[in-house]
């Protein structure tokens, strides 16, 4: 009897680690909690250090997770800087390049702080840097609400594949992958937890092995 019911519990096991929808069997994490706090940290010093102070600096993060980050960064920078730091975020979704390639897609909300942007360091906070097409469409909704003395971005994971002339100024981790990989940041916030996961991305529908 016991023998039995290994054979059927292994036989669960096994079940459960080939089930396709179980997206936890072949991604690792390469950033865990801790990690992130570090890592953002270290980019609110090297902002205060390249900003001279970070006087004028407004963080205005990219919905979803980018805003979330900001909002963590301009808590650091409050706590070195001993100052208010003015945080927002900015919707892109109506300056995507790829907008009528995909279902329509719900509207994010962007918020300015009160001061605006206008003469200001204004550093745009997101969760990956991949291909650079979301970076740029930030920057062409940024030229809509004011004209920053200067724009820098800060990124969590920079995954690399570049398809436009785009870095960051600030990055969390150096990510080298390939194409047939993805790349998931999961945030407290959002998700219940902090971490970021490198995976294979997943099969399109109809493809053959």
């Amino acid at each position: 009897m016991d023998k039995q019911q290994d054979e059927q519990q292994d036989a669960r096991s096994n079940a459960h680690r080939s089930d396709p929808r179980d997206t936890r069997s072949d991604a690792r994490p390469v950033l865990e909690g801790p990690d992130i706090a570090r890592v953002l940290t270290r980019i609110a010093h090297e902002i205060v250090e390249r900003a001279k102070g970070a006087d004028d600096v407004v963080l205005l993060g990219i919905p979803t997770r980018g805003v979330f980050l900001a909002r963590r960064l301009a808590d650091k920078l409050e706590q070195i800087t001993e100052r208010k730091m003015p945080v927002g975020s900015l919707d892109i979704t109506m300056y995507r390049d790829d907008l009528r390639m995909h279902p329509p897609r719900a509207l994010a909300r962007t918020e300015i702080p009160g001061d605006g942007i206008d003469g200001r360091l204004v550093v745009l906070v997101d969760d990956v840097l991949f291909s650079g097409r979301t970076i740029r469409a930030a920057l062409d909704a940024l030229n809509d609400i004011g004209r920053p003395r200067a724009v820098q971005l800060a990124v969590l994971v920079d995954r690399g594949h570049r398809e436009l002339p785009i870095r960051a100024d600030y990055v969390g981790k150096n990510l080298p992958t390939s194409l047939r990989e993805t790349v998931k940041v999961q945030l407290a916030e959002e998700d219940g937890r902090d971490t970021v996961l490198l995976g294979a991305k997943p099969a399109a529908p109809g493809a053959h092995p």
